[in-house]
């Protein structure tokens, strides 16, 4: 059965296959659907070659055993044929109270797996497709409402202009307006806009996410150059520099999980394409997701949870992430 974006929540169905080209919405759309529901539940998000955890957790009693269970599969075009055969089983033999959520962004059309998926009686299908500026901008504009926050009517097209279809980006873009405005509930306009996106920045500053994502020693002394001689905004750079590790730590992700195109996928943009495949070596798995941390926690000191100089913040900062072991400290 086919269904419309908007009538997935509440959830009546026991498997739904989730599938277009707004891969935020799809993902959006399914961590939705596994939240909802009995709160005791077991939760399992896998990918598609962990098909077995699933049947792990019924214990060989059914699907999902007696206990309530809901399984979210994050990547299933790229499902070879076994695992298709599989993964069909499974959704087939979803029982009641229990919930099985498929997705498959950008998966071909042609796919065996679509089609068959498509096909299926029991499967709630519903098509992400690519979004167009203005019904993102509406969404938007919901979500900036919902942060309480007072965004100029120009600023706020122009983000939609800019971030289109990225809505994690645009998540993340919203919170940093947040901490800049930290609840004065005063008006937002394009220059903050612009200057919290990187639209105005100096070549230096991205030569500086360079060389810290490289984990190269002269990013301290361009941090210093960037702050002091070019006075650019402490916000600013931890907004550049947390968006290029948010985008190393998918290309990693992406990258490990086969996909044919991991810049793509994890939506890097600009002359980062030609940067992330080098800097992803210089870091595990793990650092990344310590890094991308350690970056939050230092925009906050610089919003005012500290009384720290933001100086010292990003100079400390920088060293946590090119020195080997400070990460972990």
């Amino acid at each position: 059965m086919r269904l419309r974006p908007n009538s997935l929540i509440p959830p009546e169905y026991n498997a739904y296959y989730l599938h277009g080209e707004d891969e935020d919405a799809i993902f959006e759309a399914a961590e939705a659907l596994l939240a909802a529901g009995d709160k005791q539940a077991h939760r399992l998000r896998v990918d598609i070659n962990e098909l077995a955890r699933i049947e792990e957790a019924s214990r060989n009693q059914g699907l999902f055993g007696p206990s309530t269970c809901y399984a979210l599969i994050r990547n299933a075009q790229s499902a070879n044929p076994k695992q298709t055969d599989h993964l069909l089983r499974l959704s087939n033999a979803v029982l009641d109270d229990n919930r099985l959520i498929i997705c498959a962004p950008g998966i071909d059309w042609k796919k065996a797996l679509n089609k068959k998926m498509k096909a299926q009686s029991d499967v709630a299908e519903c098509e992400f497709g690519k979004p167009d500026e203005s019904s993102f901008a509406r969404w938007l504009e919901s979500e900036i409402s919902k942060a309480g926050l007072d965004v100029k009517q120009d600023a706020l097209l122009w983000m939609a202009e800019s971030l289109c279809g990225m809505r994690l980006a645009a998540r993340q873009m919203i919170e940093r307006l947040s901490w800049y405005d930290n609840g004065r509930g005063a008006e937002i306009g394009a220059d903050v806009v612009a200057e919290l996106l990187g639209e105005r920045a100096p070549g230096a500053l991205d030569e500086w996410c360079h060389a810290v994502a490289m984990r190269e020693a002269r990013a301290v002394g361009l941090a210093r150059h960037l702050l002091r001689n070019q006075q650019v905004a402490e916000v600013q750079m931890i907004s550049w520099l947390g968006t290029r590790m948010q985008q190393l730590l998918m290309y990693r992700w992406f990258a490990s999980q086969g996909d044919r195109n991991p810049l793509m996928a994890a939506k890097v943009f600009g002359d980062a394409r030609s940067k992330v495949g080098a800097e992803s070596k210089a870091w595990a798995g793990a650092e990344l997701s310590l890094a991308v941390k350690r970056i939050v926690d230092a925009e906050k000191l610089i919003k005012g949870a500290s009384v720290e100089d933001n100086i010292t913040v990003i100079e400390r900062l920088t060293l946590d992430l090119i020195e080997q072991g400070r990460l972990s400290v």
